[in-house]
C-alpha cells in the first residue's frame, strides 16, 4: 500500500497539495468557489443523511420480516455498488457532488441491514455502535482542535503503517477463506485475543479520523475548487464507516462472552 498523507486512501498525499501554487491556491478564483471547513462540514452532514436513509430503509425491512432474502441481496448490492463508487470518486474528483451521495445510499444499505441482523441476536447494539462512534469522531475532533493531538510526520507514518497492515491482513484472510485456509482465527472470536485485535482496529480507525481532519485543514489552506468539500467528505465517511463496523464487531464480542 502506498504512504498517503493520511491513511483514508480516498484522501491521497497529493489530493489537495495538486492544487497549492495553482490558480486555486492563489487569487484568481473567488473565495465563493473555494472549499470552505464549514461547507465540507455541510457536506458530510448531507451523507450521513443519505445513508441514515437507506440504512432505516433495509432496517426496517429485515426488522420487520427477519427475512435474509431480502437483507442478503440489499447488503451486496450497497457492497458492491458502493465499491464501485468509491473507486469512481477516488479517480475523478470533480464528480463527487454526484457520486459521494450515490456511495453514502449503497453504504446505507450495508450499514442498515447488518445493523439489523447483529441487532436482532444483540438487542440494543446498533445504538451503542452509533452513539460510540459518534462520540469518538466528537472527541478526536476537540483533542485535535485543542491541539491535545498533534499531527506529526511520525504520527501520520505510524497510522498509515497501521492500517496498511490491517488492510494487508483482512485481505489475506479473505483470499485463503476461498480456499477454507484460516489462520488466526482466533482474532476473529470473542476470547483475549480477538477483543484485543479489535480494539486495535478500532483505535486505528479512530486515529484515521484525525488525520483526515488535518487533511481537511489542508485543502482549505490550499484553497482547493468547491467541489472538493464533497469529496473531502466522502473521506470523513468512508472512515466512519469503518469505524462504526469495527465498533460493532467488537461489541458483538464483548456480548457473546
Amino acid at each position: 500500500m502506498a504512504l498517503f498523507k493520511t491513511a483514508n486512501p480516498a484522501l491521497g498525499q497529493k489530493t489537495f497539495s495538486d492544487f497549492q501554487g495553482s490558480q486555486y491556491g492563489g487569487s484568481l478564483i473567488d473565495a465563493a468557489a473555494r472549499m470552505t471547513l464549514s461547507g465540507t462540514i455541510n457536506k458530510t452532514g448531507i451523507l450521513l443523511l443519505c445513508a441514515v436513509a437507506t440504512a432505516a430503509w433495509t432496517w426496517n425491512s429485515f426488522m420487520q420480516t427477519h427475512d435474509l432474502s431480502f437483507a442478503g441481496p440489499a447488503i451486496m448490492i450497497g457492497l458492491f455498488g458502493g465499491l464501485i463508487f468509491a473507486l469512481i470518486t477516488s479517480f475523478k474528483k470533480e464528480w463527487s457532488p454526484v457520486t459521494a451521495p450515490i456511495y453514502a445510499l449503497l453504504e446505507g444499505l450495508v450499514l442498515g441491514g447488518l445493523s439489523a441482523m447483529f441487532e436482532l441476536r444483540y438487542p440494543g447494539i446498533a445504538m451503542e455502535a452509533v452513539a460510540l462512534t459518534f462520540g469518538t469522531l466528537f472527541v478526536l475532533l476537540m483533542a485535535y482542535k485543542s491541539g491535545l493531538i498533534k499531527v506529526t510526520e511520525k504520527f501520520r507514518l505510524g497510522v498509515v503503517a497501521a492500517t496498511g497492515g490491517i488492510f494487508l491482513f483482512y485481505m489475506a484472510q479473505m483470499l485463503l477463506s476461498f480456499f477454507h485456509i484460516s489462520f488466526f482465527s482466533s482474532v476473529f472470536g470473542n476470547g483475549i485475543v480477538g477483543i484485543g485485535f479489535s480494539l486495535i482496529v478500532v483505535a486505528v480507525a479512530a486515529l484515521n479520523l484525525v488525520l483526515d481532519f488535518d487533511f481537511v485543514e489542508q485543502g482549505v489552506a490550499y484553497g482547493a475548487p468547491k467541489y472538493m468539500e464533497w469529496y473531502a467528505a466522502f473521506g470523513i465517511m468512508v472512515t466512519l464507516v469503518w469505524l462504526y463496523l469495527e465498533i460493532l464487531r467488537l461489541l458483538s464480542k464483548l456480548r457473546s462472552r
